[in-house]
């Protein structure tokens, strides 16, 4: 007899240890699964508690939360089938567990194997690992399930199959970067073509801290081949339809550029980091800058333009032309906008300082005092307000240390952190085909900190492709200085390159958070000591 399997894939937004709020949204999707004829509910890698936990997952007191939680979901599961994910506390060991509910009761418990133990992720930190499959029989089919790392490396898998899975569903919290969807698809196919039976896999979306979830759940064909995905960056309760060894009803969205899916990330992180944190709004430094513009810009996309406040503090620096290009642009996005001239500050501290600094040249010190009242001014309207100040300095700036420590560095989080200066360009000229909201001018103008006259970035740094190329290779690829210099690029960027990159560990370490969109961010999988005396291989 054909049997037809439909499974709800929960594609939503959990917030870390809102474990009441995660529960309904569970119990919300339930039935509206229910309601659409679907057989089972799969939800995302941890969704009862969220994705990552951190050192909740050292709490007992959170377990036992946990299961006070899952304890008012069983008696509510009646008429379909559930597969939550959630964290299990059990006989001294802690599991990464999903279970499996049918008719009010947990009919079975599968343990998350392999725990992955680099980049972003610490779960051996938190979890022991399992060793055991889980097939459970739904609607007459077979299910195996896996829970995200089982599925990079053979094993797990294939151990369901073996146990007797004719489909195989995966819970997942798979954070984003760039090209990070085609790495899945392909582990997800090998272990499709492995075991010979179809997979399902269900992502979170969402952003926390400075992971940003993308959801594009998918399914892929006993050959691996994909015939579905749900659109990225949104919540959604797609039903998909498992009959005779496969999936019905292919439904796949169409890709979208790069610079598409990272400026959604930025959005998905501002907006949640916002929500989730309970912050009223956003407070944005303007400078006449692209980075500026370009966290303007996401910040307003985000937020909504009444969430927004940009403030310009020009200096005798200033060019006219940065006033005249952020007045345009704040007219464009309508944001409330203020400036605010800090000379009157510049002569006090110069006033203040002028007997210590007697004799002594100008240089970086005063160049680094406006960017400290700057940033002064912006973290007292935060105080005042309660909005969070967005930084707008970009990876290129933190790899060299191209920012002031307590100035333009002063903030709560961090939009661009992530973005070489060369795909801010990219993102700016690709959202202004969205609609045009950064002048021109600001993209085409050569970079300047404007600190000092006719200040330029080239003027200290190399050009942005070098850089960015430098730093791509050192710090995300772990190549030495000689491998890079052996690879074609410049032998005296390189060197000036990686000697401020290391020289500041310690401004980095004293950054806000922001939101990760490459492979390699200076955040959780950045860990260089400040102190050590290694010499790197020239």
């Amino acid at each position: 007899m054909n049997t037809t399997l439909s499974i709800a894939v929960a594609q939503l937004n959990f917030t870390v240890g809102d474990l009441a709020a995660n529960a309904d949204r569970v119990l919300d999707a339930l039935a509206r699964a229910r309601a659409a004829g679907a057989d089972v509910l799969l939800t995302p890698e941890l969704a009862l508690s969220g994705y990552p936990p951190e050192d909740l997952l050292l709490r007992p007191d959170f377990y036992r939360a946990c299961e006070r939680e899952i304890a008012r979901i069983l008696p509510q599961v009646q008429g379909i089938a559930l597969v939550l994910g959630h964290p299990q506390a059990q006989d001294g060991w802690r599991y990464n567990a999903a279970s499996v509910i049918r008719d009010g009761r947990v009919v079975a418990v599968y343990h998350k194997q392999l725990l992955p133990n680099y980049e972003v992720f610490d779960e051996v930190r938190y979890f022991d690992a399992g060793s055991a499959p889980c097939v459970v029989e739904l609607n007459g089919v077979r299910v195996g399930i896996n829970i995200c790392e089982d599925v990079w490396e053979p094993g797990p898998a294939e151990q369901a199959r073996e146990a007797g899975a004719e489909v195989l569903l995966t819970l997942n919290a798979s954070p984003f970067h760039i090209n990070k969807q085609v790495s899945r698809q392909d582990v997800l196919r090998a272990r499709a073509c492995s075991t010979g039976i179809p997979a399902l896999y269900c992502n979170l979306v969402g952003g926390q801290d400075e992971l940003v979830f993308d959801g594009a759940s998918f399914a892929l064909s006993a050959a691996g081949e994909p015939v579905h995905e749900a659109p990225s960056f949104v919540e959604c309760v797609d039903i998909v339809r498992y009959r005779d060894g496969g999936w019905q009803d292919v439904s796949v969205s169409a890709p979208r550029a790069v610079e598409a899916e990272v400026y959604e990330a930025l959005k998905l992180g501002v907006r949640d980091y916002l929500d989730k944190n309970g912050f009223p709004g956003a407070i944005v430094g303007l400078s006449g800058g692209i980075d500026s513009a370009l966290t303007l810009a996401v910040a307003v996309d985000a937020l909504g333009a009444d969430k927004v406040r940009a403030v310009m503090m020009p200096s005798p620096y200033t060019a006219q032309m940065s006033l005249d290009d952020s007045r345009e642009m704040v007219r464009g996005l309508g944001v409330r906008y203020d400036e605010i001239a800090i000379e009157p500050a510049m002569r006090t501290f110069a006033g203040l300082l002028a007997e210590q600094f007697a004799g002594l040249p100008e240089d970086a010190t005063e160049e680094n005092l406006q960017s400290r009242i700057r940033g002064m001014i912006l973290m007292a309207l935060s105080n005042k307000t309660g909005a969070i100040v967005l930084t707008t300095g970009n990876k290129s700036e933190m790899a060299t240390g191209y920012a002031t420590l307590y100035g333009d560095m002063a903030g709560g989080f961090a939009v661009l952190k992530d973005l070489y200066k060369t795909l801010v360009f990219r993102l700016a000229r690709w959202r202004n085909t969205q609609g045009e909201v950064i002048p021109e001018n600001i993209i085409t103008r050569p970079p300047s900190a404007e600190l000092k006259p006719d200040q330029k970035d080239q003027d200290s740094l190399p050009p942005y492709e070098i850089l960015d190329a430098v730093i791509e290779a050192y710090m995300e690829r772990d190549l030495s200085p000689r491998e890079i210099i052996a690879a074609g690029l410049p032998e005296a960027d390189v060197r000036r390159t990686v000697q401020l990159l290391r020289r500041n560990e310690y401004k980095r370490r004293q950054a806000p958070v922001g939101i990760r969109v490459t492979p390699r961010g200076f955040g959780r999988d950045w860990r260089y000591p400040i102190t050590s005396r290694y010499r790197d291989e020239y």
